[in-house]
């Protein structure tokens, strides 16, 4: 058993955060230099359901009509196209769709990094977008060949999702795979 004290448990912990900041980063980058957001990711909801299409790859040409499943920046793999629930970071069913309870740390070590900022969001929300400092770290980890594919499916699916909103986007996912919905709060979707 370990405990919160166990460096092999806390190592673990640094590591899963980090690889969720940069995941975020990528994203947030390339949706903010997207044609169609205005520069900013525009509330977590949104923020939420562009890291689900993220995250889960296979879905996202179900639920954005401007996305091919051929994409070649998906970076598609047979078996991954093959299941639809493949992913490698789980999110959970949560009451406005996938959520994941690390946003919030995620975001405000960002934040405190001064790789992002807080910009005002529509109708009182928060939006975010990189700093200069942000959006330079995102392009040395987007050429990095560990980060690479990550990149290239936020820009895919950034470039596809432009003029949509959070609450489109959690409408069209409901609406498109609303099986994969049907399930328990704080259920693991898969």
């Amino acid at each position: 058993m370990t405990t919160l004290g166990d460096p092999e448990e806390l190592a673990l912990l640094r590591e899963d955060l980090a690889y969720h900041q940069a995941r975020i980063l990528l994203l947030i980058d390339a949706v903010t230099a997207a044609h169609g957001h205005q520069g900013k990711v525009d509330g977590l909801t949104k923020l939420a359901k562009l890291d689900f299409l993220l995250r889960y790859p296979a879905l996202a040409p179900v639920v954005l009509d401007a996305l091919s499943p051929t994409d070649p920046r998906l970076k598609l793999r047979a078996e991954e196209a093959a299941d639809l629930g493949s992913v490698e970071a789980p999110m959970i069913r949560y009451k406005y769709g996938p959520w994941d309870d690390r946003y919030y740390a995620v975001i405000g070590a960002l934040v405190s990094r001064n790789l992002l900022r807080y910009l005002p969001g529509r109708r009182g929300s928060v939006a975010l977008a990189p700093t200069r400092t942000g959006r330079a770290f995102a392009a040395q980890l987007a050429a990095a060949d560990a980060w690479s594919e990550i990149a290239e499916r936020s820009k895919a699916i950034a470039e596809s999702s432009a003029g949509l909103t959070g609450n489109g986007l959690k409408n069209l996912i409901y609406e498109r795979l609303g099986s994969l919905m049907d399930r328990q709060y704080r259920e693991v979707i898969r």
